[in-house]
């Protein structure tokens, strides 16, 4: 597994990281044994950096990858934990909280959960927009200065809030959604990260499955699939993203990979300092998306691709809308 740098400050990982949150439920249901199973395999593969949140499934995330990290040497992989989302009883959402009291209360926990003395990075989820992300900022500081976070994390803001960030405390890199259908960051975010030196870690990088390869026209989304209620799986705007699809599965043919490979492969093409993230819930998922670390992309690769799916070539937002508002950039 090939290692990149997240940003100046940022820590070693491997190249390509695991995002767990699909093991406790966000897209349907799920086996307990089988997500274990992959977390194994994705170490044994050499994958160091695991994404989770403390709100994913109401704490289940974390004390899943408590269990399945139960013996492994601290040191061979780093934990990114995303916090402040609130939840209810019913799972329904509640805005953020990044107040610095908060902050302190919602890693206390993951700790714990985790059964860890340290987070490798730790990042608000969204903005709260009722705090100043300087005292965000300033309150994971303290956890850096007392030894219980090694580095700072954003997740899907602005470049203006971005640069007050950085300005606090070094931030080591940026979570957000980057995919061949979600190429907003490309305007002013990723230029800023680059003129900074902050890192990418980018999730989403398959569309949530819809530019996997393995989505058809006529598929459903089980109970407690959120693609059930996601605009880009909707009625035509689903017809037309498959055609994208099908445009991208010829590059791929021709490449002799998959279409998950090369859309993998295409975000880590992106820039050195960015790290894709595979949601992976299963090792089927994870042994197809390992390879895309392998692809080599001409720039007449990247110039077919661009083709097959032109920016903003994408229907649909990418979240609900009543979710849009949170996001520091579109779709």
């Amino acid at each position: 597994m090939q290692t990149r740098t997240l940003g100046r400050t940022g820590p070693a990982v491997s190249a390509l990281g695991l995002g767990a949150m699909g093991m406790s439920g966000g897209y349907g249901a799920t086996d307990r044994a089988e997500s274990i199973a992959t977390v194994h395999a994705a170490l044994e593969a050499g994958v160091t950096l695991i994404d989770t949140g403390d709100f994913y499934a109401m704490g289940h995330n974390e004390l899943l990858l408590a269990e399945a990290l139960r013996g492994r040497d601290r040191d061979s992989y780093q934990l990114s934990v995303k916090f402040g989302q609130m939840r209810g009883p019913g799972h329904e959402l509640g805005g953020q909280d990044g107040r610095p009291e908060a902050v302190k209360n919602f890693l206390a926990y993951s700790l714990t959960r985790l059964g860890t003395d340290h987070i490798d990075i730790y990042r608000p989820a969204r903005l709260d927009r009722a705090v100043p992300i300087e005292e965000t900022v300033g309150a994971i500081k303290e956890m850096v200065d007392a030894g219980y976070v090694r580095h700072v994390g954003l997740s899907e803001v602005d470049a203006a809030t971005i640069r007050r960030a950085h300005a606090v405390h070094p931030i080591a890199d940026l979570q957000i959604e980057y995919s061949l259908l979600s190429r907003a960051v490309e305007a002013d975010v990723l230029p800023t990260l680059r003129e900074l030196g902050i890192g990418l870690t980018a999730y989403g990088v398959l569309g949530r499955g819809l530019i996997s390869g393995h989505w058809a026209a006529g598929r459903t989304a089980g109970p407690g699939d959120m693609r059930g209620f996601s605009p880009r799986f909707s009625g035509g705007n689903l017809e037309h993203n498959l055609a994208l699809v099908d445009a991208l599965r010829r590059v791929a043919e021709a490449k002799g990979c998959t279409v998950a490979q090369l859309a993998i492969a295409w975000v880590a093409a992106q820039g050195e300092g960015i790290v894709p993230l595979a949601g992976a819930r299963t090792r089927e998922r994870l042994a197809e998306a390992l390879p895309a670390m392998d692809v080599s992309l001409t720039a007449d690769d990247l110039a077919d691709i661009e083709k097959a799916v032109p920016p903003g070539a994408a229907r649909g937002d990418r979240y609900p809308s009543a979710f849009m508002s949170d996001l520091g950039v579109g779709n």
